[in-house]
């Protein structure tokens, strides 16, 4: 398998879902918190980029599998698999490697810090695998926009701020006793910080859905799309921008975000044009990408935020 090859299969062009949240989180920390653990990032980046991959092509390779539907953009171009006609050995030994990857550098993420670390790696790697496989994967069922945007919105926002201010929560089992203490004020101001990459995320896999309504019918996939019909699917698509605006708003008044923050309500008007352009017309190959362009315009609006905040 070649470089482009494999770059293709993981669908590198997408991680900036993940990528995202854990640059804003980070961004979080060095405005709230004092200190920063470059190895506790560097491990945690590994962990993230390499499970994000593997997840890309289980599902790619899950697609594969169960396709009865043998034309059409996501089948014969979108899908590696099927484009570079890759064996299932290579695909599947690629698969393990890279959970492999982020296991271990998940374990030493663990031994840096504490259980919450273990309890919650296992738990989005176990949500991970599910999304895409297993009877039912997550992603073709009506919950696939619930899990990916909390898990990539605020799990990843979480973790990442966790590492590096691992004080947040004290997990501890001392003999047969599980120990809890939770600082809720600072846990909810981190809800409510990556709220709007919950929502935004969540856009994104509803876009994706959206446009493949018709083929997920056709291959027994009923994602929320599927329920709820193209209509009301863009109603709350729309719907899911305008409340990542009044996310910021509160976030700012809260000073969960520097007053810096508002500059990203001037990306409303480009933002409006992307939700209008994507209601016309719901295409993988054309309009899709919008959705990725509205939380990139977005969110990196509010990391330039934070680095306004650090300058002045």
């Amino acid at each position: 398998m070649t470089p482009k090859v494999f770059l293709e299969l993981v669908e590198l062009r997408t991680k900036i879902a993940s990528m995202t949240p854990f640059l804003l989180a980070n961004a979080y920390v060095l405005y709230h918190y004092k200190g920063f653990n470059l190895l506790n990032f560097i491990l945690m980046l590994i962990s993230l980029l390499a499970v994000d991959m593997a997840t890309t092509a289980l599902n790619n390779f899950q697609d594969y599998l169960t396709a009865k539907k043998k034309h059409g953009f996501n089948y014969e171009v979108h899908n590696a698999v099927v484009k570079y006609n890759l064996a299932s050995r290579t695909v599947f030994i690629t698969i393990i490697m890279l959970f492999s990857i982020a296991v271990v550098s998940g374990l030493l993420l663990y031994l840096r810090t504490d259980l919450l670390i273990i309890l919650l790696g296992a738990l989005s790697f176990l949500v991970g695998i599910l999304y895409t496989s297993g009877p039912i994967p997550i992603s073709r069922t009506p919950f696939g926009e619930v899990f990916s945007g909390f898990f990539m919105g605020f799990v990843i926002t979480f973790l990442t701020i966790y590492i590096q201010k691992s004080d947040l929560i004290n997990l501890s089992l001392i003999g047969a006793k599980l120990n809890l203490t939770i600082i809720y004020p600072d846990l909810i101001r981190i809800f409510i910080f990556s709220f709007p990459l919950i929502l935004e995320i969540a856009a994104i896999m509803l876009a994706n859905n959206i446009c493949d309504i018709k083929d997920d019918l056709s291959n027994n996939r009923y994602t929320l799309a599927t329920y709820l019909g193209k209509e009301k699917s863009l109603t709350i698509f729309s719907w899911l921008y305008y409340f990542s605006y009044l996310s910021v708003l509160a976030a700012i008044l809260l000073n969960i975000v520097p007053v810096y923050a508002i500059i990203v309500f001037i990306s409303w008007p480009y933002l409006r044009k992307n939700i209008n352009i994507f209601k016309l017309k719901q295409n993988k190959k054309e309009t899709f990408v919008l959705a990725v362009k509205n939380f990139t315009i977005f969110n990196y609006l509010n990391l330039l935020a934070f680095l306004l905040a650090f300058i002045f």
